[in-house]
Order: structure tokens, then sequence, then C-alpha cells
């Protein structure tokens, strides 16, 4: 095919993807269902031939269980095709003589039962069982759920492949019916999102010797003891992996924190505890607060040493915006180290050179500079950057940003400071009060996509993720900070190859190839008054270049194409920005 006719057709194809996939909620839910995976023949040789052959030690802690569910518990375990495990169950003092006469039935050589005689709380139960296990790796797991048949399998094929130390899997919920609800798709370890939220569950199986060298579970943790396990066990190692599939179910049953997490509402502050203690241990200076719903925190970080901030924004005439942007930082920015660099980009109305002198005279901060080249927004920034800002961090923002929450810069800044973190990204509303983006997915619409497009501004998303910290690949650089070191690093935005379209989320993978981790905060606030200025991509020239450069970042970052974006799940759609099922 021609490269002529290769842009039309990728062209004609990404107008569509984008139309269709910017639908508030589309009506093609997916409903879900769990299939139990089939021994097929080229399993049954893999089992055969793991060069690593791990004993799983399952721990069970039990405290007046229905014998029934207990009974499924086991039998899920019995009917993996993996067949090197124990189980230990440690019964913490139950009272149900139900629960007392069934333990006393149990008769395997692969199963250990231990009673104790006073009730001292799970964390007490769970490190008995522990000290009871014989395995190279622990496996947690509660006393009424059940984990697939092909759990170990999945599990030991990762620490063959990986070595890992620390695995954990997709899961979704048991009915009381016997049906499966409410799967969990979960990114690959993301650092700030587990601050937020214990969002890693079950499955979770842990190399013993990390278990033990942290010293097994906290008494005193209880309601978030194993939140606190995983906070202490990722200081101790990186080998930490994901496998993108349902590997364990939740039973749902009255009073439980499945069903309801008001049924244990003291977890909330027990969490807040192990996060505090967590940060404590790790020589962090932050404050660990409760997040929005229930389960949720925000970690925040303490600003150190004032650095100075340059905010570029690069416009072209629209003086009524550039006046709504810039006096929407003065009035609300908290945070009053910065400097403002104004890069008119072919400005031809009088009235957007007075806006300039009067916006100028207003604040000593604020400078304006022209740099009239065909409209270039790689371009414009990069040389803003390079002859004008100041600050140890730059702040890209677009014209048609108005701030929302005066804290803005502060919620950027704590993580941009950090030696670890590369571009930090806002939440960010359209004028109709939907959202416009609360962080990138690659790989959605043909290349990449807003999370939650269009969701309303109060709305939770996925498993809470709209009103989480969390790190994804990419954020828009409508409203973006990375530190200017960073940015010199790696020369800037790509001038040369993305003049318009992509060049914050090749930015953003660039950094990311670097290892940096980006983030999305939903603390940074503000309207973006999308298109406004520029216009869309509503001419046959403008497509063609926006098809010649979604070409290049196809080829550019082929490798997460095929992979997934690690902050997603391969489970999910990629025609959607909703999060729904594939």
């Amino acid at each position: 095919m021609a490269l002529e006719e290769a842009i039309k057709v990728i062209s004609s194809a990404l107008i569509k993807c984008c139309k269709f996939i910017s639908y508030k909620f589309h009506n093609e839910k997916i409903k879900y269902t769990y299939s139990s995976p089939k021994l097929t023949i080229q399993i049954k040789k893999e089992l055969t031939t793991f060069d690593k052959r791990p004993l799983m030690s399952v721990v069970i802690p039990v405290f007046n269980v229905d014998k029934i569910l207990l009974e499924k518990a086991i039998q899920s375990v019995k009917q993996q095709w993996y067949k090197n495990w124990e189980i230990i169950i440690v019964d913490d003092a139950s009272t149900y003589s139900e629960t007392i006469d069934y333990l006393k039935t149990i008769a395997s050589s692969k199963i250990n039962v231990k009673s104790l005689k006073i009730n001292a709380g799970i964390s007490n139960a769970s490190n008995e069982a522990l000290s009871l296990s014989r395995g190279d790796y622990i496996v947690l797991m509660d006393q009424d759920d059940e984990i697939t048949v092909d759990a170990f399998y999945e599990v030991v094929k990762e620490i063959n492949q990986s070595g890992a130390d620390f695995i954990y899997s997709d899961d979704d919920k048991l009915e009381m019916d016997g049906s499966y609800s409410e799967p969990h798709f979960k990114p690959d370890f993301s650092p700030e999102l587990f601050f937020s939220q214990n969002y890693i569950s079950r499955l979770v199986v842990i190399r013993k010797t990390i278990i033990d060298k942290v010293g097994g579970w906290s008494i005193g943790a209880e309601g978030a003891q194993d939140y606190d396990l995983y906070l202490k066990v990722f200081e101790k190692t990186k080998k930490i992996s994901h496998i993108p599939k349902v590997l364990y179910h939740w039973r749902k049953i009255p009073s439980s924190t499945v069903a309801e997490f008001n049924a244990k509402s003291y977890t909330q502050e027990a969490g807040k505890r192990s996060l505090e203690s967590a940060i404590q241990r790790r020589g962090i200076s932050a404050e660990v607060h409760n997040g929005k719903y229930l389960g949720t925190y925000r970690v925040q970080y303490k600003i150190i040493d004032n650095p100075l901030v340059s905010i570029i924004i690069p416009f072209k005439d629209k003086p009524e915006l550039l006046d709504m942007c810039i006096n929407s930082i003065l009035k609300k920015s908290s945070y009053q180290n910065y400097e403002i660099i104004g890069i008119s980009n072919n400005s031809k109305n009088n009235e957007t050179f007075e806006m300039m002198k009067t916006l100028q005279q207003k604040d000593d901060r604020m400078t304006f500079y022209e740099y009239n080249i065909p409209f270039n927004y790689s371009k414009i920034n990069n040389y803003a950057v390079k002859h004008y800002a100041k600050g140890e961090h730059i702040l890209l923002l677009n014209n048609d940003i108005e701030i929302i929450t005066p804290d803005w810069i502060e919620a950027l800044l704590e993580f941009s400071q950090r030696k670890d973190i590369g571009a930090v990204g806002a939440k960010l509303y359209y004028p109709n009060n939907t959202i416009q983006h609360a962080g990138v997915i690659v790989g959605v619409g043909g290349f990449a996509a807003h999370s939650h497009k269009r969701f309303p501004s109060d709305a939770s998303g996925y498993y809470n993720r709209l009103n989480l910290q969390q790190n994804f690949s990419a954020v828009t650089a409508a409203c973006l900070m990375v530190k200017k070191s960073i940015f010199n690093q790696l020369n800037g935005l790509n001038e040369n190859n993305l003049k318009i379209a992509y060049n914050d989320v090749d930015f953003c993978l660039r950094v990311q190839e670097q290892g940096y981790l980006n983030v999305f905060t939903p603390y940074c606030e503000a309207y973006h008054h999308e298109s406004i200025s520029r216009g869309l991509e509503d001419t046959p020239e403008k497509q063609k270049r926006f098809a010649l450069e979604n070409l290049y970042v196809r080829e550019r970052h082929k490798y997460i194409l095929e992979k997934g974006d690690p902050f997603y799940n391969i489970n999910l759609t990629l025609n959607h920005e909703d999060f729904s099922l594939k």
C-alpha cells in the first residue's frame, strides 16, 4: 500500500475511532463470566518440566467459619493442577462447635491443623501458621474463599520465568448463589496506587524468606494486616510480578469486608496506621490522610526547599483565554515561588498584545515573549524552556486551562521533587463538569486515550481510581510538571516528528523508558476548555499530519503497544476509555 493511501486509511480510522471512544458511556457492556480453564496437553507437559518446583504453603487462619465454606476453600486447593502444596490451618480458638468438630475430621498428610487455646487475633494466628510452614512460598487465603484450579500453575510458571518474590493476580467475587461478579483487573505494580489503597488484595504469594525477614504479620495491625505485611515486604524486594488473570474468588457473605467495607470500618484506621508506619520506616517526610472513600488514602509529601517552578504557556491570540488562565493562577495559587513564561506564537490581534502588557504589569513574575514560527507545540515549549525558564521544575500549561484547586502546584510538585518521579499530571474537567483527563492509557483508541473520559466529575471510576494518586504510563501536557533536568536529559518534546499530536505521550513514555515513574494526581484540578484555541483535526492537511504522527508513535513505541500498558490490564477494552471488559 502506498504511503498516501495508508495515511488516508489511518486518518479515516482514527477519526471514526475518536468519535467512537469519546461517547460518554457506550452501550455494548460485556457481562462478566468466569469460565474454569482447561488442563491441556501442553500445560500437563509444562507441569512436568518446570525447573523450579517450589512447595506452596497455603496459610489459612480460621475463626468460627461455616464448615461448608471452609470445606470448599480446602477443596479448591486440593483441585490444583500443580500438586506440590501443603495447607496450614490455625484455628484462633473458635467457639462454634461446627467449626471445631469439622477441623477434627480433617485427616491428610498435606494438611496441618493447629488449634489455639486463646483467641489472639488474625495476625497471631497467621504467624502461628507461618511458623509451621515448610514451603518456599506462602499463599495467603481466607477461610471462606476459593482459588482457581490453575492458580498454582500460573504462579509457579511466573516464578520460573522471573524468579519473583511477590506474585499477585486479578480477582473476582463469588456470590452466595455460586455466580461470579465484579472482576478486578489490576495494573502491574503501581507504588502510588498501592499507597492510595490495597488494590493488590489477593491472590498473593510471597517467598517465605522475605516474610520471615520482615517478622511476619504485625500484631496490632488487625483489619489491615495483609496491607501492613505487603508494605513491609516491598521494602525488602522489588521482584514483584502481576499475573493479569483471575486466580482468586472472594466470597461475598454478610458482614464480610468484601461485601461491605463498612462492616469492618476499623480497617480504615488500621490501614492508615500501617501507611504511617511504612512512611516512617522509609524515612519519608509526608502525612497520611484518609481518602474520599473507605479503603483509600492520600500520602501527602512535604515540599522541600520551596523550589522555583517555571510555568510555560504557549498561545496564539485568544486574549480572553489568556486572561482567564493567568488570572486563575494569580488568584488561586497558594504556592508563590513560580514564574510565568507566556510564549506568543503568531498572534495578530491588538487586544492580545494589550492583554500581554496588562498582565505583565500586574505581576513581576510574569514575562511574555514572541516566537513566531509555524505552529509546532513541541518546538515552542522546548524553546521556552531552553531560553527563558529559570525554575528547577517545568510546568507545561495550555492557555485554555482554568485552575480550580488553590494547592494545585503543591499537588504536582510533591511528586515532581522526588528523584524517582518523571512527569506529573492533573485531573482536568470539561466546562460541563465531566472528566477530560485523568491519566493516559496507551493502546486505547488507536494509540492512546484518556482514562474515564466524559465520566461525571464526581464519579469514583474503576475501583475508585478517579480519586487516587497513581502511576500511569503517560499524562497530558495540558498541565504537566517535570524536573527541568529530566526535560533536558530527554531533549524535551519531539519537535521533529511530533509537532502537534502525541508529543506529550511520547515524552512520558521516553521518561518511563529511563526508569522514572509518571504520576496522575486528582488533587490538582482544573478546567480544560479543550480545542478552543487551536481547533479540531478537521481539514485534510491536519488529518494527514495527524496520521503521520500516529504512524511515528506507533512504530516508536510498538513495544508497549504489543505488550500492553503496564498500568492498565490486558483484560480491559481498547475501544473505550471506561475500563469496561474486552
